[in-house]
């Protein structure tokens, strides 16, 4: 192992060359970077000991800092668990005084806790200063992490938020492991494959160099869709003449995910949460009656409180233990409802399902990385409910917004698994309806608007009112939220409609007033109807680089009748207008009646990621929109 990492620190820039040159080389060839990836070199070694795996990784890290922005870059922090070990830690910043090298070694190596107040695990991190770090400054980290658990390698990504000279992957393996490699995103990178059988061991090597640094923006999807990266999966070994599986195949992945959970929930139920269950369900007449109330019931009580203590992040509580203490991750929300129904007289499933931020199907990544949420699903009639118990103020049609389009593994028996697809619910479900009605009073717009909103629009409301605590807070909060016209917008009075929170429908009524909105020249007055110009939100700028995601599909329609004021008559009407395509739409309409003009408008947002061809056809699109947004009413005096 020593010989390899002589090697490897041969190969990459000595550290015995002038840094003030190659910092000068490097700040030439990447003018807006702060530091470049000199070496990013991991080697992964697979071994069956005594018929066991033993796996470990040798990491070596050389960055280059091109401006005064390295003092920034001095903290580092190692994380580490049940599931992976460090050792051997060297990490050294090198300096060049007088015209010559000088190695300063990190010394101090402080180990603590990761905790906040919503997540328990058993996540340990070692922190760490580099010394001295500058301009010109360089840093070397080597480090050896164990992998405890097989199922846990982790991805090698080429690349990073800064350029990277040398991204070298290798894997050795004894010829007693059978190994699979998924690539992702690899298409479009040159990147040179070696490998080399021996008579006890294969050894694979991926390397690519020069590699610019990925940028990364905002409501873009996971890095994971975007940098390059190859996951090593073992699908078996051998072992004392015998073949073991490990995760070749999905079934391999449930068929290890069902032996953590199957003895769960097998002692007699607490008196309270079968009492509980009944005093909740008596009053249904129907099965789907009573798993909604069962289910509301548990977002309502079980408080979120996330835990990954080693293996304890994938068994779910006993529900007895969830009951009395009110509190639980996704594991334990779903293990709690999954028995209220048992006990209910009703089937359920535990689903796992990863969020949207992981990329992967279950075919082409069986491994534990598929996956970071648990569910439940309830099957019906050939409709299937994805029912998460984390949140709150999720209708039972609808699933959490982060799982749509994902699919869900579904455990049907120690045996059987089904894997569904979560559906996208439909923009017209996500709605927010703004009815409003105005009036002019000496250049004032007065108003008066009726609100109504749905699906997710609704629920991020909803979860926005948790945090307003204060009648001034609420006050700021709507006026923002609802703002109309220019910023002279303000609401004189607000009525919330008290709810069910599940109801189909959110409603609001305000009054507000927006000073100075319309202009008079001689007889005519000119106004504009388009007071909420919500298009222009869904715009992209010219140069962006990555895809849009958005957390749901969205739907808006706005409606707006004006009085005409007494002695005055419509003049002009602007056109209406209608742009479409199968990822956005938008109308805008003008209805002139006797006394009044009606002003209609609607958008749909109609895709969760829109690519870069995409948003350039959305943009021209909107582009027309923002041109109707221009256009006023004129009234002129009789």
């Amino acid at each position: 192992m020593i010989r390899l990492f002589l090697c490897l620190i041969l190969l990459g820039p000595s550290l015995n060359g002038q840094i003030s040159s190659e910092s000068l080389k490097y700040s030439s060839e990447y003018p807006n970077a702060h530091s470049v990836r000199l070496i990013q070199d991991i080697q992964l070694t697979i071994k069956v000991v005594k018929g066991e795996l033993d796996i470990t990784q040798e990491i070596l890290e050389e960055d280059l800092f091109l401006d005064e922005s390295a003092t920034l870059k001095s903290k580092r922090s190692l994380s580490f668990s049940s599931f992976f070990d460090i050792d051997e830690i060297e990490a050294s910043s090198f300096i060049s005084r007088n015209g010559k090298i000088e190695e300063l070694k990190v010394e101090e190596f402080k180990e603590k806790d990761e905790l906040d107040d919503s997540f328990y695990d058993d996540s340990r991190s070692i922190n760490f200063v580099f010394p001295a770090l500058e301009k010109g400054t360089k840093t070397r980290l080597k480090y050896i992490r164990k992998i405890n658990n097989p199922r846990f390698l982790t991805p090698f990504y080429f690349g990073n938020i800064f350029p990277t000279i040398t991204s070298r992957f290798t894997v050795i393996a004894d010829n007693e492991v059978d190994l699979v490699f998924n690539d992702f995103n690899t298409e479009n990178t040159a990147i040179d494959f070696h490998k080399k059988e021996g008579r006890k061991t294969t050894t694979y090597i991926w390397e690519v160099r020069n590699l610019d640094e990925f940028e990364f923006e905002d409501n873009a999807p996971n890095y994971r869709t975007v940098v390059p990266h190859i996951l090593p999966v073992i699908k078996s070994y051998k072992s004392g003449g015998e073949i073991r599986p490990l995760l070749g195949q999905v079934q391999d992945l449930y068929n290890w995910y069902y032996s953590l959970i199957e003895n769960i929930n097998n002692d007699p139920p607490e008196e309270e949460l079968q009492l509980l269950v009944d005093s909740i369900t008596n009053a249904q007449s129907t099965e789907f009656e009573k798993v909604k109330a069962l289910y509301y019931w548990t977002q309502e009580n079980i408080k979120y409180v996330a835990f990954e203590y080693a293996l304890g992040g994938f068994i779910p509580r006993d529900a007895n233990e969830v009951f009395v203490k009110k509190y639980g991750d996704c594991k334990d929300n779903s293990s709690i409802l999954n028995k209220m129904l048992q006990l209910a007289g009703i089937e359920s499933y535990l689903t796992w399902i990863g969020t949207r931020e992981i990329p992967y199907s279950y075919s082409e990544m069986p491994t534990p990385l598929v996956d970071n949420h648990m569910i439940l699903s309830y099957i019906i009639n050939d409709s299937t409910y994805f029912l998460d118990a984390t949140g709150r103020y999720n209708p039972i049609e609808f699933p959490s917004s982060f799982i749509q389009g994902k699919e869900a593994l579904i455990g049907l028996s120690k045996d059987r698994y089904k894997i569904a697809t979560v559906p996208v619910v439909d923009a017209e479900k996500n709605s927010f309806q703004d009815q409003t009605v105005l009036h002019i009073n000496d250049g004032t717009i007065i108003g008066n608007t009726q609100v109504k909103m749905a699906g997710y629009v609704k629920m991020d409301y909803l979860y926005d009112l948790e945090k307003v605590k204060s009648k001034d807070k609420s006050i700021e909060y709507h006026n923002s939220k609802f703002t109309k016209g220019n910023n002279s917008f303000l609401i004189t009075d607000l009525y919330a409609e008290s709810a069910d929170p599940y109801d189909e429908f959110q409603d609001l009524t305000y009054e507000f007033k927006i000073s100075n909105y319309t202009k008079t020249l001689g007889n005519e007055l000119y106004i504009n109807l388009n007071l909420n110009k919500k298009a222009l939100e869904f715009k992209s700028e010219e140069d962006r680089k990555n895809p849009v995601e958005y957390e749901y599909k969205h739907f808006y329609e706005y409606s707006t009748i004006l009085e005409v004021p007494e002695g005055y008559y419509v003049e002009y009407l602007p056109e209406d207008i209608e742009v479409k395509s199968d990822l956005f739409s938008a109308s805008v309409q003008y209805e002139k009646n006797e006394n009044t003009l009606k002003y209609y408008h609607k958008i749909r947002l109609n895709s969760l990621v829109v690519d870069l061809e995409g948003q350039k056809a959305i943009n021209s699109l909107i582009e027309k929109v923002e041109q109707a947004y221009m256009e006023v009413v004129v009234l002129s005096k009789i």
